[in-house]
C-alpha cells in the first residue's frame, strides 16, 4: 500500500473545519487590519534563501529541499515566507508610488522543511504570515504583534506569553557577535555539538539552543541590548511604551535570537507551555528586517512580518476544547423511497440547490427509517419525500423538522420555483425565510 511521505498529514471531515474556522477567521481579522493577500510559487530559487535566510542557519544547512530541476536549475521548495514575499515586492516592483505605502500583506501557504516530524512540526506544515514593506516607524512592529495577539484571542486560544527582544541594526549585532564569541570560547568544550559547530559560524544561536548546559553557559554572556545605538534603544523602547499603551503584555528576553539571518532591531515569539508540546514552544515568531529587500536587489524599503504555524495551533484549539462554530449547516434533505424516485430525487436536490439552499439525499438505496436518521444526524431543517404515491400524484411531502409541520407540494412549483412551494403550502412565509436567514 502506498502512504503518504513521512511528516506530511491528511486533513478531513471534522478535521478540515477546525482548519477552515481558523483560515476563515484569519482572513476576518487580516481585514480588519487592512492587509490584502498574496500568493508566491511553492518553489523558488535556492539563492533567494540561502541569500536571505542564510548559508549557516539550520533552515539552509540542514532542512531544505533543494534539487535540480530538468534544466538545471538549482530549486527549493519554499521553507520559509517572507523571502518570497520580498522577491516578489523587488520583482513587481511594488515599492512603485503607485502602490501603498506600507504594502501591507499576508499569506497562507504549506511551507516545507526536512527535520524529525514531531506535535506540531511536520515536513509539509502550513503558516499563516504578514509582511509590512516600506515603514520603519516602531508602530508597524507593534501592529503586528497586535495583530497576533488578537488572532489568538479571536479564535480563543489561552496559554501564550508574548516574549520580545532587540537585535540591533546591522552593525550592533556584528560587534555584538564578537563579544559573544570572546566570551564563549573559554567554554568551548563544555558546550553541546551543536553550538560548538555555531559558535564561530553563527553564535547567537547559541543563546537559544535547548541544551541545559549550554543553557547555563549562557546566563552570564554579555547582552544585545548593551550593544544597541541611540536609534536601536529609542526603537525599542518606544515599541515597549506602545505595546504598554495598548494593554498587550509583554516580557523582554535578550537571549531571543530567533533562527533567520536576516532579523534586526525588534523581534517576537509568543509562546505557550501547553502540555500538548511536551515543552514551551513558540507558536508564532518575527520581526524587523530591514536590509532584507536591498539584499535581494531593491530598495533600501524596511519590512516587518511574522509567521504562525497552524499545525501547532490545530493542536491547541484542540487540546484546549475550543468550540468551533458550525457552518455546515444543512437546509433540505430530500428522501427518495424507491429505485422509482432516483431521478425525481436528484431533481428536486438540483432545484433546492439552484434556489441558494444547502441540500443533500441519500444515494446508497437506504430505507425510509435510515434516511430520516442521516436527515437527522447532519441537522436538516427541511425534508422532503417523494415515494411511489407521490410520482403518481406529482407532489412531495415537505416537514419543517424543529415544528413537525407537514404539508403537500406540487412538483411543478419546485422546478419552476422552489420558493413558490412555501407561498402555497405555509401560511407564514416571512418566518419560514428567517428561519433559512435569507432577505
Amino acid at each position: 500500500m502506498i502512504q503518504r511521505p513521512k511528516g506530511t498529514s491528511d486533513i478531513y471531515l471534522d478535521d478540515m473545519k477546525i482548519w477552515q474556522y481558523v483560515e476563515e477567521t484569519a482572513r476576518i481579522v487580516m481585514h480588519d487590519y487592512r492587509y490584502t493577500e498574496m500568493r508566491t510559487p511553492l518553489f523558488e530559487s535556492f539563492d533567494l534563501f540561502s541569500r536571505s535566510v542564510g548559508d549557516t542557519s539550520d533552515i539552509v544547512s540542514k532542512e531544505m529541499y533543494d534539487f535540480e530541476d530538468k534544466g538545471g536549475r538549482r530549486i527549493a521548495l519554499k521553507p520559509e515566507g517572507t523571502a518570497p514575499i520580498v522577491r516578489s515586492y523587488v520583482e513587481n516592483k511594488l515599492f512603485g508610488p503607485e502602490y501603498p505605502k506600507p504594502l501591507k500583506v499576508y499569506y497562507l501557504s504549506p511551507m516545507f522543511r526536512y527535520e524529525r516530524p514531531q506535535g506540531g512540526r511536520s515536513r509539509q506544515f502550513h503558516q499563516l504570515g504578514i509582511e509590512v514593506l516600506g515603514s520603519n516607524n516602531p508602530a508597524v512592529d507593534v501592529e503586528g504583534m497586535a495583530l497576533a495577539w488578537d488572532l489568538l484571542n479571536e479564535i480563543g486560544i489561552k496559554d501564550v506569553r508574548l516574549v520580545i527582544n532587540s537585535l540591533g541594526k546591522k552593525e550592533e549585532r556584528a560587534s555584538y557577535r564578537q563579544a559573544l564569541i570572546s566570551y564563549l570560547e573559554p567554554f568551548f568544550e563544555e558546550l553541546s555539538s551543536d553550538s560548538q559547530k555555531r559558535l564561530h559560524q553563527n553564535p547567537l544561536r547559541v543563546l537559544d539552543s535547548k541544551d541545559k548546559r549550554d543553557k547555563e553557559l549562557v546566563k552570564d554572556a554579555p547582552s544585545i541590548l548593551d550593544f544597541l545605538s541611540e536609534d536601536s534603544k529609542t526603537h525599542f523602547e518606544t515599541v515597549q511604551a506602545m505595546l504598554t499603551a495598548l494593554n498587550i503584555p509583554f516580557e523582554i528576553n535578550a537571549n531571543m535570537v530567533r533562527g533567520l539571518d536576516y532579523y534586526q532591531d525588534t523581534i517576537f515569539e509568543i509562546m505557550t507551555t501547553s502540555k500538548v508540546f511536551g515543552a514551551e514552544t513558540t507558536i508564532c515568531g518575527g520581526g524587523r528586517y530591514n536590509g532584507l529587500v536591498e539584499e535581494i536587489g531593491g530598495p533600501a524599503d524596511p519590512g516587518f512580518g511574522f509567521g504562525l504555524g497552524l499545525e501547532r495551533l490545530i493542536l491547541m484549539i484542540k487540546q484546549q476544547e475550543i468550540e468551533i462554530p458550525e457552518t455546515d449547516e444543512l437546509d433540505i434533505y430530500v428522501v427518495g423511497l424507491g429505485e422509482e424516485t432516483n431521478l425525481e430525487t436528484l431533481k428536486i436536490v438540483q432545484a433546492a440547490r439552484q434556489a441558494g439552499y444547502s441540500a443533500d439525499r441519500d444515494y446508497m438505496d437506504r430505507k425510509v427509517k435510515a434516511q430520516f436518521k442521516s436527515a437527522s444526524k447532519y441537522g436538516a431543517k427541511v425534508v422532503i419525500t417523494v415515494g411511489a404515491d407521490e410520482l403518481e400524484k406529482k407532489i412531495a411531502k415537505f416537514k419543517v423538522m424543529e415544528t413537525s409541520k407537514e404539508s403537500d407540494v406540487a412538483l411543478a412549483d419546485i422546478y419552476s420555483n422552489f420558493e413558490s412551494v412555501f407561498n402555497t403550502n405555509t401560511t407564514d412565509m416571512t418566518a419560514f425565510n428567517e428561519f433559512f436567514g435569507k432577505e
